[in-house]
């Protein structure tokens, strides 16, 4: 079964009565805490999934004194501190097909573990989180028969049950559903692990969040596993440090996951990992000049070009250097040797981690938001690829690439299978028109890099005064509504007043009919009166 985007819906984990095949390696790290780990592992030696498939290794990451562990558990010492380095250390020993990670106070329900390998027994490319609820309960002596009825009321993972509300349970309305993958109570197939890399130890906080963007570029697909729950004793840090967490964690996560967009807000800066790997074949220097300059010129500053080319053919010859035949090659070396955005390479060997690859003939130049454009019919459609026909005759395309679609669609492909079928099948494939995004054939007068980085700043000062006047103008919408709303409450007063006054009115009307009635009725009794005093 082949999901499409993160519509886990698809896949249909068995149900029932079954019979497992896959290994799980449940990983614990842990740092003293003696009494927790005990509940832990009790609470896994309950577990309804097989033992016999169930791998437990705990890494005492420096506890003094040593924790002490049961003999079926796989214990690794691991004295450097750090999560993520004692994760590594478990992930180094584990030999299972899938990858549970599990904080060393989390408590799994019995059926948690098999509620997570049914899912991964129907695909092989998934990342399953438990439900966790935080409880303040006191931490027993022994692990009671009934959790529930123990540690209840408990809270549950507000941050989790607020991403699945605003996402429809993470099948739509977001591009970041890596942000799922937590490490309290998570597993990964193993194989994605492995594609993805360890556990990144240079980071200080942030370490789950850029696992799951990884893991999302290797191909995996997120799982809030409804049914599989867990209680945590006492609450996680986040839930009592967000603020300083967040400062900490950002600083490092914008350097490594490009689409934290709002992170990178520095018009020039250059980041470990780029948001797009521009591939550039090698061709003349003039027409390779200027598609190259257009890339770094454009508003998305966060490109890396990688130009390919024979370059190590290339050698120190002084002699004649205008009739070497491999001049254009030396002078673009010449041109970009020192440029930090481009890199001279012999074939493009994409970095997973960077989310986007744009491949595009030498001599085509893109306008100055052609690549935001594409990224945004890539992003609002969810394409895993986008074609741009440049030329029809002969028919020339640029190809922008989503790295995470392309891994996955290498996962699921059958054999002779042509990789962009499958994309089209994880992801979505769509066209462009190359004129219509402003590709251009002609050698453009393109900006160097100090006029291009002023280019950008006008462009985010022109984006401030925007900015400013969508203030202004916001502001004066609202002084004027609060003006209509005052005219309204005044219409009705003078509406109200306007009744109240024609009531009066027909008061006085009809008190002016009878008044006039009456003072006819005298005229006519003096006339009559008159009449008749004078008639003989």
């Amino acid at each position: 079964m082949r999901v499409k985007g993160n519509d886990y819906r698809a896949l249909r984990p068995p149900a029932g009565d079954w019979t497992p095949t896959l290994r799980v390696s449940v990983i614990i790290p842990a740092y003293g805490g003696q009494d927790k780990l005990d509940l832990v592992l009790e609470a896994l030696r309950r577990q309804t999934y097989p033992a016999a498939l169930t791998e437990v290794v705990v890494v005492d990451n420096g506890s003094s004194p040593p924790l002490e562990v049961p003999s079926w558990v796989k214990a690794v010492h691991c004295p450097q501190p750090g999560r993520a380095t004692a994760r590594n250390a478990g992930l180094a020993v584990a030999s299972g097909d899938v990858i549970h990670w599990l904080d060393s106070d989390v408590l799994l329900l019995p059926g948690a573990l098999e509620a997570h390998m049914r899912w991964h027994h129907a695909a092989p490319y998934l990342s399953v989180t438990s439900m966790i609820r935080f409880t303040s309960a006191p931490v027993p002596a022994e692990l009671p028969d009934d959790l529930e009825a123990a540690f209840e009321p408990a809270q549950p993972h507000g941050w989790i049950v607020d991403l699945l509300e605003r996402t429809d349970g993470l099948v739509g309305g977001t591009q970041r559903p890596f942000s799922l993958h937590v490490g309290g109570a998570t597993s990964v197939n193993a194989a994605l692990v492995a594609a993805a890399g360890p556990m990144d130890e240079e980071l200080i906080l942030g370490q789950d969040t850029e696992m799951g963007y990884r893991l999302a570029q290797a191909g995996a697909v997120f799982v809030p596993a409804m049914d599989a729950r867990a209680y945590h004793l006492g609450p996680t840090m986040r839930m009592r440090d967000k603020a300083p967490i967040d400062r900490v964690s950002h600083a490092f996560v914008a350097d490594r996951i490009p689409t934290y967009r709002w992170l990178r807000s520095h018009p020039t800066r250059q980041w470990k990992v780029p948001y797009v790997a521009a591939v550039v074949p090698a061709g003349s220097y003039e027409e390779t000049r200027a598609t190259v300059d257009a890339l770094l010129a454009g508003t998305i500053a966060d490109v890396t070009v990688l130009l390919t080319g024979p370059w190590g053919t290339l050698e120190q010859e002084r002699r004649a250097p205008l009739k070497d035949p491999r001049l254009d090659l030396v002078l673009l070396r010449g041109h970009y040797a020192h440029d930090g955005r481009v890199r001279l390479v012999e074939e493009a060997v994409h970095d997973p981690a960077v989310p986007y690859v744009l491949r595009l003939p030498a001599g085509w130049v893109p306008g100055a938001d052609t690549v935001a454009r594409l990224l945004d019919l890539a992003g609002d459609e969810g394409y895993g690829l986008v074609n741009v026909l440049l030329s029809e005759d002969p028919e020339v395309r640029a190809r922008l690439e989503q790295a995470s679609a392309f891994a996955r669609a290498a996962i699921v492909a059958r054999p002779g299978e042509a990789l962009d079928d499958a994309v089209d099948d994880v992801s979505g494939v769509g066209w462009a028109d190359g004129e219509s995004y402003g590709f251009g054939r002609e050698p453009r007068q393109t900006p160097g890099r100090r006029s291009a980085y002023r280019a950008r700043l006008e462009a985010q000062r022109e984006a401030a005064r925007h900015a400013a006047e969508i203030a202004r103008l916001t502001a004066e919408i609202a002084r004027l509504r609060g003006q209509v709303d005052k005219w309204r409450t005044e219409a009705s007063s003078w509406r109200r007043a306007s009744v109240e006054l024609r009531r009066e009115v027909g008061a006085l009307r009809r008190q002016l009919g009878t008044l006039r009635r009456r003072s006819w009725r005298k005229v006519a009794s003096s006339i009559k009166q008159v009449v008749k005093n004078r008639l003989p």
